[in-house]
């Protein structure tokens, strides 16, 4: 995957192609923003779209491999002077001055052969006691098409990400699986129904009708099983960078 045009092999959308969820974005958002301090590096930030709930945050740092998407998202923020905009790709060097809080990493561990030593270079940019919090997807059987297109190396369970946390060396405080009707859905629509990409009028109708629906029932049922994989992971205390 080279740098340009990375966005789009990596999610299957262009950078003109806005992507119509806010009921999924603001249900990821309150299920990771709590996990995250004042200061937070947002890896993977693609066009931006989750990292536009932070409003109250002392600094927010956004990367992407995509110089395009880098580009879009310097515009986007370009009114808010707590938002630092930068070109990264996971196992690079960031210089970041100061390090920050939390890292958050959507969807971006799947595609990393190496995802232990990939938390290991994120967990060099935040303070002792600071958190990565990491959103996969979930769980082998899911794997399809779209996976292999996007270039997805694994799907996980919470089982893996956190064997690929203990590797890094950090401490596990959470993982979970989460959107148990996501993976639902996503089982006959990618697995059964054999689709390879997305279909937007159902994406949209999933937002709609369906993303309240788990939210409501994932607060006062754990699931056993989800379309993504939640992990919150802390930087031990006495770690030497």
């Amino acid at each position: 995957m080279t740098s340009s045009g990375a966005f789009a092999d990596a999610t299957g959308r262009t950078l003109e192609g806005a992507s119509h969820q806010p009921r999924y974005r603001r249900y990821q958002f309150d299920l990771i923003s709590p996990h995250c301090g004042r200061s937070v590096l947002e890896v993977g930030a693609g066009l931006g779209e989750f990292a536009t709930q932070f409003r109250s945050l002392r600094r927010l740092v956004l990367t992407d491999v995509d110089p395009g998407a880098v580009e879009m998202m310097s515009r986007t923020f370009a009114d808010r002077p707590e938002v630092e905009v930068r070109q990264f790709d996971v196992g690079a060097k960031l210089e970041l001055g100061e390090p920050v809080e939390s890292v958050v990493a959507i969807n971006v561990l799947e595609h990393i052969d190496d995802d232990a030593g990939a938390l290991r270079s994120l967990a060099g940019l935040i303070e002792p006691g600071g958190s990565i919090v990491a959103w996969v997807p979930g769980y082998q059987q899911l794997y399809g098409e779209f996976d292999r297109k996007v270039g997805h190396v694994r799907r996980y369970t919470p089982a893996t990400l956190a064997d690929a946390v203990r590797r890094a060396e950090l401490d596990l405080e959470l993982v979970k699986p989460v959107n148990l009707l996501g993976g639902i859905a996503w089982w006959l629509a990618v697995r059964k129904g054999g689709a390879g990409t997305p279909n937007p009028k159902l994406v949209s109708v999933y937002d709609r009708f369906v993303v309240p629906v788990t939210r409501a029932i994932e607060r006062v049922v754990r699931p056993p099983f989800g379309q993504s994989v939640l992990c919150v992971a802390r930087k031990p205390l006495h770690a030497d960078d």
